[in-house]
């Protein structure tokens, strides 16, 4: 559906191959815890570790990435590496993030992030933290800068866990076609070496898990932001690894996306356990609802005022023009703002035709 929107985009607009073919890799996808008897504050993430690429023994199959990645504490289990703005070829592919548990009895990883090479940075990254073994590595959902850094989790005999959604990406044409893509744009980060981990389980409703006494939800989301999506809530910690549910301080990706359910879901999501956010994409918020309402508001935004162009016929071209954009317009990622809208026009024109 996403490449019939951006070859229709582009015959609308006579934009040119290569942005289409960027928008298209960015949209394919594109508590409080007890320490010494007191209350451990959630919200100032500070800088845990951090390593220079010469200073890792790289193995031979993967190239080394010379990124800066630096791996921040959030409360006494939790850590994340934040991805810079920009487009999912930049800065060697890192643009999303990935979260990190350190518990006794071992880690959990949040997502993988979007290369071999930058998992393997993130895994010297927690081995400069902690010499436990990473037990479990937990996806929010199927999209490749979020999944190609699992293999090398995978070959550390991590269990990989996903949403149930991840089927469909997994039986699609777009897994193996964002694959070759990305071997061409990301070489050679992304190569011949790069392969596709499908989960060693698959979660199809909310449910919880323990390791080294530390309590773990994982919150299903159906299809939101992708065919599948999943958080991870870290109880004692009350930090929410939000996926792409969130995003904090950029312009979220929603082409094909269900953006209904997607605002659905976040108006459901109970944040009163919830003292920190860590989103998908963006810096980490202490501040829940607010970080909920950015991206509330703007799916909303978007939504009512496409609804508002197809009821009263209006063009697409006609009622982009009209919209006010100046909240959100100097935001990084601002380039895909328009083939959002362009994605809700056309979902909400065919509803109404329905």
């Amino acid at each position: 559906m996403i490449d019939m929107i951006l070859n229709h985009y582009k015959q609308k607009r006579k934009i040119g191959y290569l942005p289409v073919i960027l928008f298209g890799v960015l949209l394919s996808a594109c508590g409080k815890a007890p320490e010494n008897g007191e209350q451990q504050k959630a919200g100032d993430a500070k800088p845990a570790a951090s390593i220079e690429s010469s200073a890792i023994e790289w193995p031979d199959n993967i190239e080394p990435t010379h990124v800066p990645m630096q791996l921040s504490k959030v409360s006494e289990h939790t850590y994340f590496v934040q991805g810079p703005p920009g487009t999912p070829t930049d800065n060697d592919g890192f643009m999303s993030n990935a979260g990190v548990v350190i518990t006794p009895d071992g880690v959990v990883v949040f997502d993988s992030l979007g290369t071999p090479s930058l998992a393997y940075k993130l895994y010297s990254l927690i081995k400069n933290v902690t010499e436990q073994p990473i037990k479990k590595v937990v996806v929010s959902h199927y999209h490749a800068d979020h999944i190609y850094g699992l293999q090398v989790f995978k070959e550390l005999g991590a269990e990989i866990i996903a949403p149930q959604g991840a089927k469909d990406y997994l039986a699609s044409d777009t897994k193996q076609g964002r694959l070759n893509e990305r071997r061409e744009s990301l070489f050679p980060w992304v190569n011949e070496d790069t392969y596709i981990v499908e989960p060693d389980v698959y979660v199809d409703a909310d449910s919880t898990f323990e390791l080294g006494g530390v309590k773990f939800d994982l919150i299903l989301l159906g299809s939101t932001h992708s065919q599948g999506d999943l958080m991870l809530r870290v109880k004692p910690d009350g930090v929410l690894f939000s996926g792409d549910l969130v995003f904090e301080g950029r312009i979220p990706f929603v082409a094909g996306s269900n953006p209904d359910v997607w605002l659905t879901r976040l108006g459901e999501l109970d944040t009163q356990s919830i003292h920190a956010i860590v989103p998908g994409h963006g810096s980490m918020s202490d501040k829940p609802q607010q970080a909920l309402k950015f991206t509330r508001d703007y799916l909303s935004y978007m939504h009512d005022s496409m609804k508002d162009a197809v009821e009263n016929l209006m063009s697409f071209d006609e009622a982009y023009a009209e919209m006010d954009w100046s909240s959100y317009e100097k935001l990084p990622a601002f380039q895909v703002n328009r083939i959002n809208a362009y994605y809700v026009y056309l979902k909400l024109e065919a509803l109404s035709v329905q």
